[in-house]
């Protein structure tokens, strides 16, 4: 990446043996090019290097050069701050019923306050009016069997003998009978109009608030995530809430209130006895489905975990396409996605089985019910207590709550369901957030043209190796700095440092002498211009993901931007223009047009510190000059702070101070000259680049750890 053109070409032949022996011919150099860069990387810079001022602004004494040695992480020990191995959102562990049963009801009081929120009137105005509604159609509902009751006992007569009709004889009846039926149904529909925006509007909040805690969580969390799996569990989440809050206001509390009134009807229209039988029925049904439900959502975790895995592996190799044609690997990308496809196959297959045991067992006991319900109707009437028309009204009793008993037992399947879902969902909005803002954290003020200070800086990704061990070095306001060094030094970290991806675990990061912990974020990130090696464009057009950088930004300034990046020729010759699409992460543009938007969106953004990560690696060298010509004009109309991270050494020489990192810390730094003077590492770095232009060898043909590897086989070579 940034590094690796250190690495490449970060040897060579000393300067006084350059000016004293003609140029040897190839294979000569190469093998000195080989030794020498072994050298350096593995024995230090052999001469003594100019470090960095202390904070008191003295210069430190200079020290005899020692042989370098590795980093021991052990040696010093790192604070607490280091990026640890978070717990899995995505995971859901198994839990007891108990447990489950204390989750789920912790999700309904969170949900409880999007039916009714403190500030919302018409949300509460909608809830009421759909809570009346469906109380109406409930008390409508229950009127239908005895409508149909005095329809059936009013036939119970001759029509003949009286010469009447069934219009004459229970018109009336059969007129309200029908419009009891409509009115319930209207009723109910209209409960569904009056509540769909109040569902939408809590899908609408969730969903926001955890896209915008995703959004303020630290970099380490979304690299240690894959996408795949994390908008799976998002788009299953919102939808089990739509679910859930459905369910509640259309099928739980309905069906608790219908079952309550057929058994007060059936207590007071015939006896206890059916009242009971109604009653056991009902307890009966419950408990089984509540016990079978939860002896199944295990086999629905593991199906959640199983597509979570299938979409992760989807949506990993369609990302990488380019990748996978480049290796032929087709075969094994499908055999990837068949395993994860298996594995929700099996899980799909015992939810599937398990659900067929429970709709069994549910029909079975309300079957049971019916049957002795009927049996007792039936008595009834052959002893003469009971009425054709009684018969009928139990029998339609009953099958009226068969219904909505089926949908409880469903709506309590996909309840647990959906609190499974949204448990994932929550989980993501209980992610710690590692990088936090101060309370009342003031906005960063440039009082001193934005000179940057990393104070006895120690940083680690991971405990075993670190990164930075108590570096110091100064950026000067205003100035244009480069930093170089072989791979893992740290240059890009600083960037991820500055920018508070991450946090510092010792010492501090000083923008004219503020703490950056204690500046607002917006205000930091604000005052800081990015250009990385690895440019990230949204799938939109080119003026979008130019105007990215200042939104609010018109067409014009736009244009004038790209101008200035080099870019604006080549956008106008395309057929669409600004309005040309640039694919899947600018999959539809050459790396080079990528660089040189992200150099516009830089430019149209404006910010008083710039930050250049290789940013001009991916140009062909004329196209880098020029770009590079634009650059240092645009640093000279006001003062800015920028620094430069690069491999190609040419492109930073003119810098006002370099900066070479090694093993964490400063090795050297001063100007192009001062460091060339001294004979150090960039001394080396500079020879061996120099050498390799001058013989036409591109600077990108010749990594450090080839040359490495290969001095070390031409000493072994010289042994034997």
């Amino acid at each position: 990446m940034i590094i690796r053109g250190l690495h490449r070409a970060t040897c060579s032949i000393a300067r006084a043996e350059l000016r004293q022996r003609p140029w040897p011919r190839p294979e000569a150099l190469s093998k000195r090019v080989f030794t020498h860069t072994s050298r350096v990387f593995k024995d230090g810079p052999t001469t003594t290097s100019k470090t960095q001022p202390t904070p008191d602004g003295k210069q430190p004494p200079r020290a005899t050069p020692q042989p370098s040695a590795k980093p021991d992480a052990a040696s010093k020990p790192l604070s607490p701050n280091t990026p640890a191995k978070r717990k899995d959102p995505l995971a859901l562990e198994d839990k007891s019923n108990k447990e489950q049963r204390k989750a789920d009801w912790a999700i309904i009081k969170e949900m409880s306050q999007y039916l009714w929120p403190k500030h919302g009137l018409s949300t509460k105005v909608r809830v009421g009016l759909a809570l009346g509604l469906l109380v109406g159609a409930k008390v409508l509902n229950v009127q239908v069997p005895f409508y149909f009751k005095s329809i059936v006992d009013s036939m119970n007569v001759d029509f003949i003998g009286m010469g009447g009709t069934a219009a004459t004889v229970a018109g009336s009846m059969i007129l309200a009978y029908g419009l009891t039926r409509f009115g319930a149904t209207i009723f109910q529909e209209l409960r569904n109009a009056v509540f769909a925006s109040v569902a939408q509007k809590a899908i609408r909040k969730v969903a926001g608030n955890v896209f915008d805690h995703l959004l303020r969580l630290d970099l380490n969390f979304h690299l240690t995530k894959q996408t795949g799996g994390l908008t799976r569990a998002i788009d299953r989440g919102t939808k089990g809430i739509s679910f859930l809050l459905t369910s509640m206001v259309f099928h739980v509390i309905p069906t608790a209130l219908e079952i309550s009134m057929v058994c007060g009807i059936l207590t007071w229209q015939y006896g206890a006895k059916f009242a009971a039988i109604t009653a056991v029925t009902m307890v009966a049904y419950t408990a089984f489905t509540i016990w079978t439900t939860a002896w199944r959502t295990k086999f629905r975790r593991q199906a959640n975990a199983a597509d979570n895995k299938a979409s992760t592996v989807a949506v990993d190799s369609l990302i990488n396409y380019e990748a996978v044609k480049y290796f032929n690997n087709e075969k094994y990308e499908v055999g990837r996605y068949d395993k994860a496809l298996l594995g929700y196959e099996r899980s799909s297959i015992k939810v599937a089985t398990s659900l067929a045991f429970l709709n069994a067992g549910q029909n079975l006991i309300f079957s049971s019910a019916l049957t002795g319900m009927m049996y007792l109707a039936a008595n009834g009437v052959a002893e003469g207590t009971l009425t054709v028309g009684d018969l009928v009204m139990v029998n339609q009793l009953v099958f009226q709550l068969s219904v909505p008993l089926n949908f409880l037992g469903s709506v309590y399947r996909e309840l647990r369901q959906s609190l499974l879902d949204m448990e994932t969902l929550f989980n993501l909005q209980k992610v710690n957030v590692a990088i936090k803002e101060l309370p009342n954290a003031k906005p960063l003020e440039l009082t001193s043209g934005g000179q940057i200070v990393f104070e006895n800086v120690t940083f680690a990704y991971n405990k075993e190796r670190p990164i930075l061990q108590n570096l110091n070095l100064t950026i000067p306001a205003g100035k244009k700095v480069a930093i170089v060094g072989p791979s893992g030094c740290g240059k890009s970290t600083l960037l991820k440092l500055l920018f508070r991806f991450y946090d510092v675990q010792e010492g501090r990061i000083l923008i004219d002498g503020q703490d950056i912990r204690h500046v607002s974020l917006a205000s930091l990130r604000k005052a800081i211009g990015v250009v990385p090696q690895d440019t990230p464009l949204f799938n939109d057009t080119i003026e979008h993901n130019i105007r990215y950088g200042d939104l609010s930004a018109p067409p014009e300034a736009v244009r004038a931007a790209a101008a200035r990046a080099r870019i604006d020729h080549i956008i106008s010759a395309f057929p669409d223009g600004y309005q040309t699409m640039v694919g899947e992460r600018g999959m539809m543009i050459s790396g080079g047009e990528k660089q040189r938007l992200a150099v516009s969106r830089l430019l149209l953004k404006d910010p008083p510190l710039l930050f250049f990560d290789e940013a001009t690696s991916a140009l062909d060298t004329h196209t880098e000059q020029a770009l590079m010509q634009n650059i240092n004009g645009i640093l000279k109309e006001k003062a800015r702070t920028s620094v430069f991270v690069a491999h190609r050494l040419r492109t930073i020489y003119d810098s006002d101070k370099i900066i070479v990192l090694k093993e964490g810390k400063v090795a050297e730094s001063g100007s192009h000259s001062e460091l060339i003077d001294t004979g150090g590492v960039y001394s080396e770095l500079w020879s061996a680049q120099e050498t390799l232009f001058q013989h036409g060898t591109s600077e990108h043909e010749v990594p450090v750890e080839d040359i490495a590897e290969g001095a070390e086989v031409g000493e072994a070579g010289k042994g034997k």
